[in-house]
């Protein structure tokens, strides 16, 4: 398909971020820009789910929000268990004291890329696929313009370009802008170092507390962390298997793998998948009868995936190469995805940056002197927020990944069982699940 010569913005990538992005253009009165994805077509995995209350606020600030909240499981908390038991529960409910919108919701990345693309096809506007940007220079005859040059020949000059093209981006490699944790040492250490993430479904299907739609459960392990996500029945249709919708329910799980256990595979199979539920699993979606009276085995293997938990930042997000050229989401960051943060950071960066983008693109209509300081200003906020978040989920990956081996000879109590007494005494007070809800929620840190 044939790109334009000419925009004022050019967005490249298309997942969350860049679809954000666009429809906050839109939003805010600028309809001269161009979306694109070096991909053939959007994502059809699962991958991130959670779409928390700060988000969800953003997302309607630009009118954006109702297609997802349509579709998506909302979430009533999230809780932290033990094999068979509850440690603690983070309600989401007393958010509503500060939010319209008090609760996560649950809701596969591929089907809200599919809902944010449809939206923006309602008004008008199509992203242009595939395109692969493959070098940028200053344009010879207008310094504040850009010449985006692609795989396929063509060329775009642009005056704003924003990179939300992944971890791997290629906008930053191009601007020569570093990637890197420069606060700690990489998390590779950590047990939770890598991680695989599957969508299954069961038979026969389990039940019990840990299998209720709207909850999202941690059962910890000693050194390691298992997930359990409960969708029913919501996303049959996108979650396919082998092109088919599945009719039966279907479960999102995903567990930590000790180095110990050597590299996973890049897409495990079910035997493997079946492996880590009756390692590390709740006791309720295991095929142990020893732990499980309803023993319950994987049934079918609908997508999974490996990953490797990193943090890393931008050394910066906006320079300029001619047009002003920013990053946003996992081209400006990335961090563990303890608490549900990354995409959620990435949304609420797009719509934020957007915004301040069409401030400066009407004060240069109006003063085609007018210096960079909108744009500095709130990509210096964003960069503190990622910096503030990927602490944060340090923390967090810290505190699952603990073990439960006695702390010395001379101290038979671990740091889990410490954590988990902590934890389960804590639960008792509702302003400490209160202001744990609250931090996941990203309403302090929009």
């Amino acid at each position: 398909m044939s790109l334009p010569e000419n925009t004022t913005v050019l967005i490249v990538g298309a997942g969350p971020a860049g679809l954000t992005a666009a429809l906050s253009l839109v939003h805010h009165k600028c309809y001269d820009f161009v979306i694109v994805d070096a991909a053939a077509q959007g994502l059809n995995a699962s991958r991130a789910i959670t779409i928390h209350s700060a988000t969800i606020e953003v997302l309607a600030s630009i009118d954006a929000v109702d297609g997802l909240l349509s579709q998506a499981i909302k979430g009533k908390s999230i809780r932290v268990t033990s094999r068979d038991s509850e440690i603690f529960e983070a309600k989401f409910d007393p958010l509503k004291q500060h939010s319209a919108h008090p609760y996560a919701l649950y809701i596969p990345q591929n089907v809200t890329e599919l809902v944010l693309v449809q939206k923006l096809q309602s008004l008008g506007i199509q992203v242009q696929r595939p395109h692969k940007v493959v070098g940028m220079k200053q344009n010879e005859k207008d310094s504040g313009i850009t010449d985006v040059f692609f795989e396929d020949g063509q060329v775009i000059k642009a005056r704003y370009i924003i990179g939300a093209d992944g971890a791997r981006s290629t906008i930053r490699t191009i601007a020569g802008i570093g990637f890197s944790d420069g606060e700690s040492p990489q998390l590779a250490d950590n047990p939770l170092a890598q991680m695989v993430s599957a969508d299954v479904t069961f038979e026969p299907e389990p039940v019990g507390p840990f299998t209720l739609e709207g909850y999202f459960n941690g059962t910890f392990f000693s050194g390691n962390f298992f997930y359990l996500a409960p969708f029913g029945n919501h996303f049959n249709a996108e979650l396919t298997r082998d092109g088919k919708p599945t009719t039966k329910s279907i479960f999102r799980i995903g567990c930590g793998i000790p180095p110990k256990n050597g590299e996973p595979p890049h897409a495990p199979s079910k035997e493997y998948i079946q492996n880590l539920i009756d390692t590390y699993g709740p006791a309720c979606i295991t095929s142990d009868p020893s732990l499980n009276p309803k023993p319950v085995k994987v049934d079918q293997l609908v997508w999974s995936t490996r990953f490797r938990t990193r943090c890393a930042i931008a050394d910066r997000t906006f320079t300029r190469l001619g047009a002003a050229i920013f990053l946003i989401g996992d081209a400006a960051h990335i961090h563990s995805p303890a608490g549900g943060q990354g995409m959620n950071l990435a949304i609420r960066d797009a719509a934020f940056l957007t915004e301040a983008i069409t401030k400066h693109i009407q004060a240069s209509a109006e003063n085609p002197d007018v210096d960079d300081t909108i744009l500095q200003d709130i990509t210096d906020v964003r960069h503190a927020r990622a910096l503030e978040i990927i602490g944060y989920t340090k923390t967090l990956m810290n505190l699952a990944s603990l073990s439960y081996e006695p702390y010395a000879c001379w101290m038979p109590f671990s740091r889990a069982s410490i954590r988990d007494l902590i934890l389960r005494i804590l639960n008792g007070y509702d302003f400490v699940q209160s202001k744990v809800a609250w931090g996941l929620s990203g309403l302090g840190r929009r």
